[in-house]
């Protein structure tokens, strides 16, 4: 590997606070020997560099977790230029922003306490210039509808009016309260047709000015869109049960409880082969009903629609990702039930709107849906896509890395795999995410762990395989470790996005190196490269008191491990934040680190969510220049589809 010319910056020391123990814990929190209760999420960050005992793992590890979720409530409106504290930004990192973004705000200034989904989106940008070396950050709070009925223009204070669908407010109103749909805009961010948008899993995406990140407004994507095209297999109204109980539920979650009638997920897909985006929502009133409607939309770089396709499933069913392929939308079916108890006291504002519904972990299999991306060019196909394949493991899934197809052109037949991370049903609880306890407004970390012995129920790595013959059947489906070398709980499966929809080699991470004696599995510190084809592992670990959330990558050349990695490392000893950069092809080498750049404290932030790199070059005519660099392979691919179709 040869050395990489880097900008001579010079590395100042930084300076360190004298040590303070942490506070007492008595008075506020009890902590038995064996399982410690759960810590207020804290407003503040402290001044002063936090030190326990090496010896007190136990209540070290939970006040760290605390102080991943610290309200930040300070933005800058212009950038500020960061400090490198490790090595340099080297000559061939190519230029661009790297968005991240996540809740901000978790307590208002009237004692109430939010889940940290609920927390108001506050978006953060690193722009890295590789001619100067520079970076600059810049952070803002997106201006939603609810951010700005909940936060005083003139004093600052904030004020939480809204529920959320995760929270229970303690200082505002809470019997009879409405406002459910919390659109905090806190979830993912894309850049796309040269314009940047926050998403939130329920509603509109809001357009943030990519240079000042002030928010220019809600972007109402599908209530236009679903205007533009005829909807293939939409159904109309046949006095069923379910339809009658459709109608009635419209009105009450339409009017009353704000919700809109399509719900856009956060995740979205870019099919870089065809310049296209996917974005998919599912019908409000489905997550009461036993059956669920899911459409998908697919629009070029100047957000024309191109098609739209819905799909109605006789199961009920929660989605938060999914993937695509070249013929094929692939749903991991998480099943839920209606919780008729928690209904009742989700509509009174005595519980959180999420405890109307629960997993269901009725059946041993997980179902997953099929669904034809290209119905005109699949005729020969006979499977009904409204039967699912039972996949033989039971898990919730969270996050999708990849999926890809892969045809035999002998026999026609076509294997699918999909690169995810899953968990268990009995591991999954709606009401302890995050370890969050809607009714103490605290957070209690041990709800994200397990004991000795049930590690296999945490997120995890996997991959699926299904066969399908030329008619489209499933011959085989299996459920495997993505690589069994690797056993520890991981999550935010991430890719070099060129390889986005094909086969590929190489997964990275987010996990956890074991290390602590308590709370050993969540939050993660570690970031983990496997190889798909020789099954090697290999890690980098931030350190001691220092994690870090979801890896992205980017390409530097041909080769698909040819690139770097950024990663924001939260060293909460400390409370600073810190923008990473790996070499991709160096991890588990001494030199994997080619820099590391430090927040200043007063801009230090909360744990995010998920990120997106926008190069320089993110243009219009750099993915015309993507899409001609493909257009053979696609040509190639088109070719066995119609072979498979005949």
């Amino acid at each position: 590997m040869q050395a990489k010319a880097c900008h001579n910056i010079i590395n100042i020391p930084p300076k360190l606070l004298p040590p303070v123990k942490l506070p007492s814990t008595a008075g506020q929190i009890t902590l038995p020997s064996h399982v410690p209760r759960a810590i207020t999420i804290t407003t503040t960050s402290p001044t002063h560099e936090v030190y326990t005992p090496e010896i007190d793992d136990t209540i070290t590890a939970f006040w760290d977790y605390q102080f991943l979720f610290v309200s930040q409530r300070s933005e800058t409106n212009e950038p500020v230029a960061l400090r490198v504290v490790e090595g340099c930004i080297p000559s061939d990192f190519p230029s661009g922003t790297y968005y991240l973004t996540g809740p901000g705000l978790f307590t208002d200034d009237h004692g109430s306490t939010v889940h940290p989904l609920d927390g108001h989106g506050y978006l953060r940008a690193f722009e890295i210039d590789s001619g100067t070396g520079q970076v600059k950050f810049m952070a803002r709070y997106i201006e939603t509808e609810a951010q700005a009925e909940e936060r005083d223009p003139v004093t600052g204070k904030w004020k939480f009016t809204h529920r959320g669908p995760f929270s229970v407010l303690k200082g505002g109103k809470m019997v009879g309260n409405t406002k459910v749909m919390k659109n905090v805009a806190n979830t993912s961010v894309l850049q796309w047709g040269g314009r940047l948008f926050c998403l939130w899993e329920g509603g509109d995406p809001y357009e943030i000015d990519s240079k000042t990140l002030s928010t220019v407004g809600k972007f109402e994507l599908i209530k236009n869109s679903d205007q533009s095209l005829p909807v293939e297999d939409s159904k109309k109204f046949n006095g069923d049960f379910l339809d009658v109980a459709a109608q009635i539920l419209k009105p009450i979650l339409y009017g009353v409880f704000k919700m809109t009638p399509k719900r856009l997920l956060s995740h979205y897909k870019i099919d870089s082969s065809r310049n296209r985006l996917l974005i998919m929502s599912c019908n409000a009133e489905d997550m009461l009903l036993p059956r669920s409607n899911f459409t998908f939309y697919e629009f070029d770089s100047n957000f024309q629609l191109l098609q739209t396709q819905e799909f109605e499933i006789p199961d009920q069913l929660m989605i938060h990702d999914w993937a695509f392929t070249d013929t094929h939308y692939i749903l991991f079916g998480n099943r839920i039930k209606l919780d008729i108890p928690g209904s009742m006291t989700a509509v009174c504002g005595l519980s959180p709107m999420i405890s109307a519904l629960s997993v269901n972990p009725s059946k041993s299999t997980s179902p997953i849906y099929l669904l034809p991306r290209f119905p005109n060019k699949q005729t020969n196909v006979e499977r009904a896509w409204r039967k699912p394949i039972e996949a033989p493991s039971q898990m919730w899934v969270l996050h999708v890395g990849n999926a890809f197809e892969e045809i035999d052109d002998d026999t026609g037949n076509v294997n699918i795999k999909i690169q995810a991370s899953g968990c268990s049903y009995q591991w999954f609880n709606f009401q302890k995410m995050f370890g969050y306890d809607w009714q103490s407004g605290k957070l209690d970390p041990s709800m994200m762990n397990v004991e000795e012995g049930e590690e296999k129920l945490l997120p995890h790595l996997v991959q699926v395989s299904i066969d399908l013959d030329t008619n489209g059947n499933c011959t085989k489906c299996s459920v495997s470790d993505l690589n069994p070398q690797w056993d520890k709980a991981a999550d935010f499966p991430a890719i070099n996005s060129e390889f986005s929809g094909r086969k590929n080699t190489y997964v990275y991470a987010a996990t956890s190196s074991g290390s602590r004696q308590a709370l050993p599995h969540f939050p993660f510190d570690t970031i983990v490269k496997l190889n798909n084809a020789d099954k090697s592992v290999q890690k980098w670990s931030a350190g001691r008191r220092r994690f870090i959330g979801e890896p992205v990558f980017i390409p530097r050349g041909t080769k698909e491990d040819d690139g770097y990695l950024l990663v924001v490392e939260y060293a909460v000893s400390t409370q600073r934040c810190y923008l990473v950069i790996l070499d991709a092809q160096r991890i588990g080498e001494k030199n994997e680190v080619v820099a590391r750049l430090e927040v200043p404290r007063h801009l230090n932030f909360p744990l995010g969510f998920h990120g997106f790199w926008a190069p320089n070059n993110s243009g219009l005519g750099n993915l015309q220049k993507i899409g001609s660099r493909f257009q053979d392979s696609w040509s190639m691919m088109e070719d066995k589809m119609v072979k498979l179709g005949q």
